[in-house]
């Protein structure tokens, strides 16, 4: 059975580097056949902010990265651990973050 971290060291080294918030969301949205319109009303923001959340021009907070996850139907403990570690990145500090749910 594949771990949750051995999963993401392959998609590390898949990607040669660490996945981004806005890749895993795409990802996620690509494997589910959910055009960007579709998501953004989902999530009741514009097409065009859905694009820059991808594209990595925006971080998103913990609370609207759980929102996500439970639009897209993916476990919250994920997505919220990447948008904190792109948090992490985005201010130089070379850091991991592992969640366990309380």
């Amino acid at each position: 059975m594949t771990t949750k971290s051995e999963a993401r060291k392959f998609l590390e080294r898949l990607n040669k580097g660490p996945i981004t918030f806005g890749q895993l969301v795409e990802s996620h949205r690509l494997c589910d056949e959910i055009s960007q319109a579709e998501l953004a009303r989902k999530m009741e923001i514009s097409r065009a902010h859905l694009c820059d959340i991808e594209k990595g021009r925006r971080l998103v907070s913990a609370e609207r990265a759980a929102k996500f996850a439970k639009v897209l139907g993916y476990p919250v403990s994920s997505f919220v651990t990447a948008a904190l570690e792109d948090q992490l990145r985005k201010a130089g500090l070379k850091m991991r973050v592992t969640i366990d749910a309380a």
